[in-house]
């Protein structure tokens, strides 16, 4: 029994492990914005020359991990809590997915996503109220999928 309660309890740190993306979540200002600044940097090293496969496979586990872990944390810390910042992974990644690699387009997508992110544009804001881990991660692929939309304009248009 003994093995069984170390094991959940290696599990459950796992869970907040990823759910506060590296512990980012319990940064005392704007957590989401460092949790979000903390995916930039990694999408620019390591993601930013995936193929389409390759994207569509990090953004589906990214996903229901996500949608798994904010859940978790949910029932320990209460409705959509402010260290759940694994969302973030998820809509800024969405932004950037499928795009050119570039600095000015990863920096660019940050300040996107968290400003459609905190903005909320229709149906973000309907979805938060979906119910456990979908609510709060639902709203940031909404406010990825306008962001990476913008930024196709941008590249359209040789911004970037």
């Amino acid at each position: 029994m003994q093995l069984e309660s170390k094991i959940g309890a290696a599990f459950d740190s796992l869970k907040k492990l990823i759910a506060t993306l590296f512990f980012t979540g319990y940064a005392p200002l704007a957590p989401a914005t460092v949790g979000s600044a903390l995916v930039a940097v990694i999408y620019f090293f390591l993601f930013s020359s995936l193929e389409v496969v390759g994207w569509i496979l990090v953004l589906t586990t990214v996903f229901f991990v996500g949608v798994y872990t904010a859940q978790g944390m949910e029932r320990e810390w209460g409705k959509d809590p402010g260290r759940v910042v694994i969302d973030e992974a998820v809509g800024y990644l969405v932004t950037v997915a499928f795009l050119p690699h570039s600095l000015g387009l990863a920096i660019a997508g940050f300040f996107v996503f968290r400003i459609l992110d905190i903005a909320k544009p229709p149906p973000a804001r309907q979805l938060e109220r979906l119910p456990g881990g979908w609510g709060i991660v639902v709203d940031d692929v909404v406010a990825g999928v306008y962001g990476n939309l913008l930024l196709r304009v941008g590249v359209e248009l040789g911004v970037f």
